[in-house]
Formats: C-alpha cells, sequence, structure tokens
C-alpha cells in the first residue's frame, strides 16, 4: 500500500503561500505523508532570495518543492492591482502542468492520494475527478469573507448589488447570519462595481459553485473566534477542518526551535527588532498594509502626519511598491515630519511580521486587514486599527471592529485628524479596554491549539484522514 502523498498549491502570492507553507510543515511532521509544494518560479525564487526555507524543508526527506510558470512577464510588479492577471495567469498557463503532474505517475515518488489547492482554483474540481483522488480546499482568507463570497448570488437575485444609490451606510440583509452587522461598504470590494460581468464577480459565482464540490475545507480559523460561521459553512460542506491561527500551530508544535521561520517574500529588515527593545512596554503602534496594498502619494502624507500628530511611538513598514509613484518622482517630505520621525519612529522596507507583533513594546496594529495580519494579531492579543485595502479585507475590518470588538474600523477614510484621532484611541484614552479584550481573544487562540482545543483536534483528523487515503 503506498504512502499518502499530498499535492499542495496555492495562490501565488505572499498570504496564502505563507499559510499553505505552514500546512505542509505540520504535515511533514507526521513523516507517513509524503507532500508536493507547487510554487510559481517567481515566489519559488522570492523565497530563495530571502529565507531559510531549503534548509528548513531540507529536513523532511518526505518534502519537495515542484516550479511551474505563472504566465506572467517578468516585470509584472504582481501587486494588489494585478491579482486578476495572476489568477488569469494560473488558470491559463499554469492550472494545465498542475493537471500534468496529477496524472502523471512517477516512479521515484509516489502518485498524489489527495490535493490541497487554493479555493479560488476552480479548475482544480475536475483534475480531482479525472484523477478520482480527493479534493480539499483551502481557502486562506476569513470564514466570514468566504461566506459573504458565498452569498453573492442572491445578494444580487435580491437587488443589493450593484447598489442603488450612493448610501455605503445601508445595512446589507442577503447573507444569512450577518444581518444587523453588515453595511454596504463592509461588503467585499468588488460588491461595489456597477457592471456585474466584471470577471472577478463571474470568478467568485464560479468559486462558489465548485466550492461546496470538494471533499472538505480546511480553514485558517478557530471556534472560538468564527463559531457562527463555521456552523453556516457545515450546511454547505459538512467536512470542516478549522485549524487556526496556523502560526500559532507552528509555534505549539515545534516549540523546542527557538530561531523564528519565515516565509518572507520580502528581505526582512532585523534591524528594527533592536529599535522595538529600547521601547517602552505596549508604546509602539505597528504599521504595516501587507504584500498587495497600494496607497497614493497623498494618502501616504496623511498616514506620516496622522502618526506624528498622535505623539506615539511607531514602527512604519513601507514596502518597495506600495507607494504609487513614488519612485518616479520622490516625495519631499516636510522636515517636521522628518524629525519628529527620529524621535519616536522607525521606517523599514519590509519587517519580520510575526516576531514585532509578538513583541512586548507593541500595543496596537494599524493594518490592511488580510487575514493573515488580522490573525497573527488576535493571537498575539493586539489591537487593531484597520485600513482595508480589498476583497476580504472590508469583510475582515467590520469583524474585528463592530463583532469581535478588537480595534477600530478606518475604511474608507484617510486623512490626517482621522489616524490620529483613532491612534490616540487605541494606544492611549482605550489602551486598557482594547489590550484586556485583546488578551481575552489571545487566549481563547493559543487553548484552540493546545492539546484536546478544537484547533488541535481538526488538524490531528485532517492528519488521520489523509493518512487513510492511501491508494
Amino acid at each position: 500500500m503506498a504512502v499518502p502523498h499530498v499535492f499542495i498549491f496555492p495562490l501565488p502570492l505572499q498570504g496564502p503561500v505563507n499559510c499553505m507553507l505552514k500546512l505542509a510543515e505540520l504535515l511533514c511532521l507526521h513523516q507517513e505523508i509524503h507532500v508536493t509544494f507547487i510554487n510559481t518560479e517567481y515566489i519559488h525564487q522570492r523565497l530563495l532570495n530571502y529565507t531559510d526555507v531549503l534548509i528548513r524543508f531540507a529536513k523532511y526527506p518526505n518534502f519537495k518543492f515542484v516550479t511551474i510558470p505563472d504566465g506572467l512577464p517578468e516585470d509584472n510588479p504582481r501587486n494588489g492591482e494585478q491579482v486578476g492577471k495572476i489568477i488569469e495567469g494560473v488558470e491559463k498557463v499554469s492550472s494545465p502542468l498542475f493537471r500534468e503532474m496529477v496524472m502523471m505517475t512517477t516512479t521515484n515518488y509516489c502518485a498524489p492520494t489527495c490535493l490541497i489547492v487554493d479555493g479560488i482554483f476552480t479548475f482544480a474540481v475536475d483534475i480531482a475527478k479525472d484523477a478520482k483522488i480527493p479534493l480539499l480546499y483551502f481557502d486562506t482568507i476569513s470564514p466570514c469573507a468566504i461566506w459573504t463570497y458565498l452569498a453573492v448570488p442572491k445578494l444580487i437575485e435580491d437587488g443589493e448589488i450593484p447598489f442603488k444609490g450612493n448610501d455605503l451606510d445601508a445595512l446589507v440583509n442577503s447573507v444569512s447570519g450577518m444581518e444587523g452587522v453588515m453595511r454596504r461598504r463592509d461588503l467585499p470590494s468588488y460588491c461595489r462595481a456597477t457592471d456585474l460581468d466584471i470577471p472577478i464577480i463571474q470568478h467568485i459565482i464560479k468559486q462558489g459553485k465548485h466550492i461546496v464540490q470538494a471533499q472538505a475545507l480546511i480553514l485558517n480559523t478557530f471556534e472560538a473566534l468564527e463559531g457562527p460561521i463555521l456552523s453556516q459553512f457545515r450546511a454547505l460542506c459538512p467536512n470542516i477542518y478549522a485549524i487556526g491561527p496556523l502560526h500559532t500551530q507552528m509555534k505549539a508544535k515545534l516549540a523546542s526551535q527557538s530561531l523564528p521561520t519565515s516565509n518572507s517574500l520580502w528581505k526582512e529588515d532585523m534591524s528594527c527588532i533592536d529599535w522595538l527593545n529600547k521601547q517602552p512596554n505596549k508604546s509602539v503602534l505597528f504599521v504595516s498594509i501587507g504584500s498587495l496594498a497600494t496607497m497614493s502619494k497623498a494618502q501616504f502624507l496623511e498616514f506620516w502626519y496622522g502618526l506624528v500628530n498622535s505623539k506615539t511611538r511607531f514602527l512604519w513598514v513601507q514596502r518597495p511598491g506600495s507607494i504609487i509613484g513614488l519612485e518616479d518622482d520622490d516625495i519631499n517630505v516636510p522636515m517636521e515630519l522628518v524629525e519628529s520621525t527620529k524621535e519616536r519612529g522607525c521606517i523599514v522596507s519590509w519587517a519580520p511580521q510575526e516576531e514585532v507583533l509578538a513583541h512586548p513594546s507593541i500595543g496596537g496594529f494599524l493594518t490592511h486587514c488580510g487575514w493573515n495580519s488580522t490573525l497573527e494579531s488576535i493571537a498575539e492579543g493586539v489591537p487593531m486599527i484597520c485600513w482595508p485595502y480589498f476583497v476580504d479585507q472590508q469583510v475582515n475590518s467590520r469583524y474585528v471592529g463592530e463583532v469581535w470588538k478588537l480595534g477600530l474600523d478606518m475604511k474608507d477614510v484617510c486623512d490626517r485628524a482621522t489616524i490620529e484621532r483613532m491612534v490616540i484611541e487605541v494606544m492611549d484614552v482605550k489602551k486598557i479596554e482594547f489590550l484586556e479584550r485583546a488578551k481575552q481573544m489571545s487566549n481563547l487562540a493559543i487553548a484552540s491549539v493546545g492539546e484536546g482545543g478544537a484547533s488541535y483536534q481538526d488538524l490531528e483528523r485532517l492528519i488521520e484522514d489523509i493518512r487513510l487515503m492511501r491508494i
């Protein structure tokens, strides 16, 4: 009987790749499970450039990387504005190669017994059916956001999208289980489109039809955080593995390893840790808009003035390419901003985020509210100020502010006065209140991955189910 062999294929973006590499390593800890991780050539090269991923996975003889092209020209920036093209490239160029790999039985490595694929890859359903092997979709965004994706046909049927009129604060009633919570502005960003025939909406509708055809759904969340939404999911897809927070699972399983690991696609500037070591406890606001989001030069200056005017210490990640047009026309930064930043700020091009959020000097996180960032902040007990950029982040920010009460939602606003006010509220006026609430949720996150916790049990069940998928 062949050993179980999992093919893992993430959406080639920082968040999904980071998430699925963590799952791959957790599976590899059980040596009777073999893992093949499919990376696009672009992503793999960046991992080789900026991480120890080859050394780290070399200790697992049951693991191997395979690379395929993503169909995009080398100079494509692959940022948030390019996500549509990335998905299109994967479907046209990568998916036929993935199909070939799945169908091909090699002599030096066992044939795949199951596929773990990003939920946005609708082509995986037919590949799994043709290969007669189980498909497990791993949607690495939040379940609360995925649930709104699945509701898009109902939103269209009920006439809630496209929006009639300009009132973005009108409540939305066609998302089951979210009545009284979601406003128009809190729906995924593509719901603001006036034309329902745009590719992203058509793809979301298609994804909704395909995701329920998988044998199971893997989600990076935990019951104490999203129990009501998970209950809704189980009516559509009974076999759910809620195994998050994945980075907390990793910490628990690899507690003996003292050095932090990284799956970053950018070079991390470790000098920020030295700077944090010199700051008072819970005094620093961490500012990062993640790996895809961008802002205009005007928004960049509003952020900077808001941070400086708040008189709060801050560590700010300014990712290369995140400020549109900055490379072509350097901003003449006012001297008052430069001087104030020298006094109480630190700016880096990229930071080791998990390590930063776990640092005792961090008291808040101004974030784009991507799901990995949100979960990492929750697990470390760090309150948030949410400035969502696109798609699922609008939903996440609403849940952070309104449902989980773990911070403030700053969506659709970018002025220095609002930024200053919200920073002061989180870091000063309501600091104790937010930290206490965040600590409560952090404790629940940590308990979920501890022995006997819900996420711990779901991961064990996933591993056992994969073991039984022998051919």
